[in-house]
């Protein structure tokens, strides 16, 4: 009986990292777009900065302030997007 448990949850986390990988491919895929004050960022679903656009004529310390903000805005809207995409899919099962 302990064995068929056992296997019951090895089964259990198998299917869970299988739903994860699913999850992690379909997330990869978007992304999102942040244009602040001369900076546009995109970020894709694993929240790497796939672009950096500077507007012309910016000052070096603009462009510093500036993207710091638009990078951190558009880490934060990609997990929000990611988050609802998360639950749209159904979420973790048992989480």
């Amino acid at each position: 009986m302990r064995y068929a448990n056992m296997f019951n949850k090895l089964k259990q986390i198998k299917d869970l990292r299988s739903q994860a990988k699913k999850m992690q491919n379909v997330l990869a895929d978007e992304s999102t777009t942040v244009e602040k004050n001369g900076i546009k960022v995109i970020i894709n679903g694993n929240l790497e900065v796939t672009s950096i656009e500077v507007s012309e004529g910016m000052s070096k310390d603009s462009i510093e302030k500036s993207m710091k903000n638009a990078i951190n805005d558009a880490i934060k809207k990609t997990q929000r997007v990611m988050a609802q995409k998360m639950q749209e899919m159904g979420g973790f099962p048992g989480m």
